[in-house]
C-alpha cells in the first residue's frame, strides 16, 4: 500500500513537474510578443488616455495643468467635433456596408466558377495590397478638372466637369467609394475562403429536403460564414472608424469640412493647433466607441 501510494505521488509530482515546465516555456514565448505590444500599444494608450485630463501644449508638454473633464465638456458643444463623428459614423456604416454585401456577392460568383474568375482571383488582391497613397493618387487624377479620364467623358456627354474632391455634394461619396474599392476584394477573398470549407454534405442534405438556392443560401451558407462574417465587420468597423490617411491625402477634411472624420480632426487639433489634450479626448472617445461596438456586436452574435 505504501509503495503504490509513493508510486502515485512520484506520478503526480512528476505531472506537476510537466506542466511548471511547459508554462513557463510557453510564458517564455509570448513574453517578447507581449512586451513590444505593451511598448508600442499600451504605453500610447494609457499615456492619451492621462494627456485627456490636462490642459498641454505640444510646444511646452511638460507645462501640463489638470483640467478634469473640461475637455470632454468642450467637446459636447464643438460643431466641428459634432460633424466629424457624424462623418466617422456615415463613412464606417456606408463603406462597411457596401464592402461586404459586394464583397459576398464576388464570392458567392466566384464560388459559381463563373468566366474569368480565375484571372479575377489572381488580380483581386491587388487593389488591398496596394499603398494607400498610390490609390489616392490614382482616384484624384482620375477627377482632375480638364484631363481626369472622369470630366473627359462628361465633357463628351456635354455635362458640367469640375474638381470633383473639391465640391461638397461629392467628396464625401468619393471617400465612400475609395474605402469600397480598396477592400471589396478582401472581403470576397475572405468570404469564399469560409463558403469552400463548409462541406457539400449540408447543401445536398438540404436540397434533399426541398430547399431551393434561397434557402440553402440563408440557412446553410449564412450561418457557416456568420464567425468569419463577425470578425470582418469588426476589423473593417474599426480600421475605417479610426481611418486617416485615405481622408487625409485626398481632401484634407475639406471642402469646408464635409470630409471632415474624427482621425483628422485630432491630427488638426494636436499637430497645428497643438491642443495635445483636447486632441488626446477625443481619442478617448473613439476608443470607448469602438470597445462599446465591438462588446455590443460580438455579444449579439454569441446570442445568434
Amino acid at each position: 500500500m505504501a509503495t503504490q501510494t509513493e508510486s502515485q505521488f512520484s506520478r503526480y509530482r512528476e505531472e506537476f513537474s510537466s506542466f511548471l515546465t511547459d508554462t513557463w516555456i510557453g510564458y517564455a514565448f509570448v513574453f517578447p510578443a507581449a512586451l513590444l505590444l505593451a511598448v508600442v500599444i499600451g504605453y500610447p494608450t494609457l499615456r492619451g488616455l492621462y494627456l485627456a485630463f490636462f490642459e498641454v501644449s505640444l510646444l511646452s508638454p511638460n507645462e501640463m495643468e489638470f483640467i478634469g473633464l473640461q475637455h470632454f465638456r468642450a467637446l459636447a458643444t464643438d460643431p466641428i467635433f459634432k460633424a466629424a463623428l457624424w462623418h466617422t459614423v456615415l463613412l464606417t456604416a456606408l463603406a462597411v456596408s457596401f464592402q461586404y454585401l459586394l464583397g459576398l456577392g464576388l464570392a458567392l460568383a466566384l464560388k459559381e466558377k463563373v468566366p474569368g474568375a480565375g484571372i479575377f482571383r489572381s488580380l483581386s488582391m491587388v487593389t488591398w495590397v496596394m499603398p494607400i497613397i498610390v490609390m489616392v493618387i490614382i482616384f484624384r487624377f482620375m477627377v482632375q478638372n480638364g484631363f481626369g479620364p472622369v470630366n473627359i467623358i462628361l465633357d463628351s456627354l456635354g455635362m458640367e466637369t469640375t474638381y470633383w474632391f473639391g465640391e461638397p455634394g461629392v467628396a464625401f461619396p468619393l471617400i465612400v467609394v475609395m474605402h469600397v474599392w480598396r477592400n471589396v476584394p478582401f472581403y470576397a477573398i475572405s468570404l469564399l475562403a469560409a463558403m469552400n470549407s463548409i462541406p457539400k454534405e449540408q447543401y445536398e442534405a438540404a436540397r434533399l429536403d426541398g430547399a431551393g438556392p434561397l434557402e440553402r443560401f440563408r440557412h446553410v451558407t449564412l450561418p457557416q460564414i456568420s464567425y468569419v462574417s463577425m470578425i470582418m465587420i469588426v476589423l473593417h468597423v474599426t480600421f475605417t472608424f479610426k481611418n486617416f490617411d485615405i481622408v487625409y491625402l485626398a481632401t484634407g477634411g475639406g471642402p469646408l469640412g464635409n470630409t471632415e472624420v474624427l482621425a483628422t480632426y485630432v491630427y488638426k487639433q494636436a499637430f497645428q493647433q497643438y491642443a495635445l489634450g483636447y486632441g488626446a479626448s477625443i481619442g478617448v472617445v473613439m476608443l470607448i466607441l469602438m470597445l462599446t461596438f465591438t462588446v455590443v456586436y460580438v455579444k449579439l452574435e454569441e446570442v445568434d
